[in-house]
């Protein structure tokens, strides 16, 4: 079984490969640090600082942005061809599937972690960029299950993609979200009150991406072990529970 996994992964990461996805990082890459150069010559002050948070800020969205498609697109491309009807006829757990698919793309996710790590040691201590690179990683691995889960249960491109991006955009506001509902709690009534809550609950339900790959390690280099560990641990949990929710789908589905 660990040997169909490891070949269903290998093959996804080919994919990936032949889909010119090296090279399209690589464009990425050089095309965020062209417009952070720009702006740093517009700065008057704190040039290089202000080039090191951009790039960080353009690099952690291209990777995220990347993956979700990916992810979204080589489902479908594989829906499209049959494979999956191919391998559900396998004598193989449909667990293995997914296992296999999902270590694919936690892989493919190495390739912009370890190159924007890479970009990131022009600005920031080696410590600091392998632990801005690392939670990038991580942060891609939960997209990447969050958008698996949505192309196994939406079954359609745009609703997928969508639904994946909207996750991401609230997981990453849900910090300054909790801060604006407690300050207008605090101002108003017991409207205001009922909604400050209602987004605590959902804070409860959603990761703190607002807490991974932050530009600030870049710029003042304040990163340390009880971030990876607090990132290390949210990565954790949410890849499991998305795991576990689209193998519920998975055996639920009549292929």
């Amino acid at each position: 079984m660990t040997l169909a996994a490891f070949t269903i992964a290998r093959y996804t990461l080919i994919e990936a490969l032949r889909n010119r996805l090296l090279w399209l990082l690589l464009a990425m890459a050089l095309g965020a640090v062209a417009i952070s150069g720009f702006l740093n010559e517009l700065a008057l002050t704190e040039s290089r600082q202000l080039q090191a948070a951009l790039l960080g800020a353009v690099l952690r969205l291209a990777a995220v942005f990347l993956i979700a498609t990916f992810v979204v697109t080589s489902m479908v491309r594989e829906a499209s061809d049959k494979g999956l009807e191919l391998l559900m006829a396998l004598p193989l757990p449909r667990a293995v599937y997914l296992l296999g698919k999902l270590a694919g793309f936690a892989a493919l996710a190495v390739l912009p972690a370890a190159l924007f790590g890479a970009l990131a040691l022009f600005f920031a201590p080696p410590a600091q960029a392998a632990l801005w690179a690392v939670s990038l990683l991580c942060e891609c691995w939960i997209v990447a299950a969050f958008s698996l889960l949505c192309m196994l249960t939406l079954n359609q491109v745009l609703p997928a993609l969508a639904a994946a991006f909207a996750f991401y955009v609230l997981a990453r506001a849900i910090g300054t979200l909790q801060l604006l509902g407690h300050g207008a709690g605090a101002a108003h009534g017991a409207g205001q009150q009922a909604l400050g809550t209602a987004i605590d609950g959902l804070a409860l339900l959603l990761p703190h991406l607002d807490r991974f790959t932050r530009s600030d390690w870049l710029v003042y280099h304040d990163g340390g072990a009880a971030d990876l560990l607090a990132i290390a641990a949210q990565t954790g949990i949410y890849v499991a529970l998305m795991a576990a929710a689209g193998l519920f789908d998975l055996y639920r589905k009549q292929i």
